[in-house]
């Protein structure tokens, strides 16, 4: 798992949809553009969920990896 430089990290473990969501939109406008967002999550859904808001809302899902259960994804504000 490579280790992308983050502005800040949002750990939505534990947490099922659409709460980490909700709360990855909401970090993600707090932030610069160009800024990155780790967001650790244990919900399978966001699986799907994560890359299709990213595009809904214009932003750019850099990296997702999964390892034991827990799927962490970079997002970057544009």
């Amino acid at each position: 798992m490579s280790e992308i430089a983050s502005n800040a990290e949002l750990n939505c473990q534990g947490l099922n949809c659409p709460l980490p969501i909700l709360k990855t939109k909401k970090a993600v406008d707090g932030m610069q553009a160009g800024e990155v967002l780790k967001v650790t999550a244990t919900d399978p859904g966001s699986v799907n969920d994560m890359p299709s808001w990213a595009k809904r809302t214009g932003n750019e899902l850099i990296e997702h990896s999964e390892q034991g259960g827990v799927h962490t994804f970079y997002i970057r504000k544009k």
